[in-house]
């Protein structure tokens, strides 16, 4: 039994070396653990290590005594409260089963959730999913207070524009624009050189919009079908509410699939080079083009 004591103690002194390398590990408070082994003695906050660094605040740790970095959203937590292998959740979180997981033949694993799914406007005015997501963010920021409850309100921001697409006649094409903003931001497509709003009454044309991805957002869709040279142009994404409006754009090349040149080639459509297909007339469109002049 005297051998073991000492060999017990090099142990637990050399996790102290290798704790303090990793914060994480230092936050369990490895000195109380070196004086009283793995049982809980007497509280004595001296021998508690600070933890540092802590995104969703402290908890106490298993003995009710030193504090330690609670687990943040997202991760695995002891849905136990006796237990203490993962560990508790930090401040306005608690552990849950993803019952997801369960539905689809998954071993659910307990994790931590966020108790309020309300947004936070933040000071610098950007939208925080929640209360959590903004203590992680502002977690080594003093003295630091959200705006107000809820999302900000702001202009439309497009966060996923529409992108130059070239194809051959006859085949089928998909403008995306992903837009958020508070209010919903309302979203409409145009030609440029075209007063109308898409389709219109153009049959080979469809639009199509829902809500997402993003929480305070709205995705859009423009669809050509049969492409036909007329087609080819400038497609501008607008979009706007209360506070301000914005729009990108994207050029469309259609490549005559009846040309000799091209026949049978409909396959490597994509592999192109746009350049081989520029047309120099289109010089005064593409100065236009470039410098955000759509509204003609």
């Amino acid at each position: 039994l005297k051998m073991k004591h000492p060999m017990v103690t090099a142990v637990l002194v050399v996790l102290v070396q290798v704790s303090q390398s990793f914060p994480a590990l230092y936050h369990r408070s490895w000195w109380r653990l070196l004086r009283e082994g793995d049982s809980c003695g007497k509280c004595d906050l001296a021998l508690c290590s600070e933890p540092k660094e802590c995104p969703a605040g402290t908890v106490l740790d298993r003995c009710g005594c030193c504090p330690e970095c609670g687990n943040v959203e997202g991760q695995i937590c002891d849905l136990d409260q006796g237990n203490h292998f993962y560990g508790q959740c930090g401040d306005n979180l608690e552990c849950r089963l993803d019952a997801d997981e369960a539905r689809f033949g998954e071993v659910p694993e307990p994790q931590c959730v966020c108790k309020s799914q309300e947004s936070i406007c933040g000071p610098e005015g950007k939208t925080y999913e929640n209360i959590c997501q903004f203590n992680k963010a502002y977690a080594m920021k003093r003295n630091i207070s959200m705006k107000h409850k809820g999302p900000c309100e702001s202009a439309p921001v497009i966060s996923m524009p529409p992108q130059d697409v070239q194809n051959f006649t006859g085949n089928d094409v998909i403008f995306g624009c992903e837009v958020s903003a508070y209010p919903m931001p309302h979203l409409e497509w145009k030609k440029k050189g075209n007063k109308m709003l898409l389709p219109g009454d153009d049959t080979h044309i469809s639009v199509q919009a829902r809500g997402g991805p993003q929480k305070y957002g709205v995705t859009g869709w423009l669809q050509i079908q049969g492409l036909k040279k007329s087609d080819e142009g400038i497609y501008i994404c607008h979009t706007k509410n209360k506070y301000g409006a914005t729009y990108a754009a994207a050029r469309l090349k259609v490549i005559d699939g009846s040309s000799p040149t091209f026949a049978g080639s409909r396959s490597v459509s994509y592999s192109i080079e746009y350049g081989e297909y520029y047309d120099h007339a289109d010089d005064e469109d593409e100065e236009q083009y470039e410098s955000g002049d759509y509204e003609n």
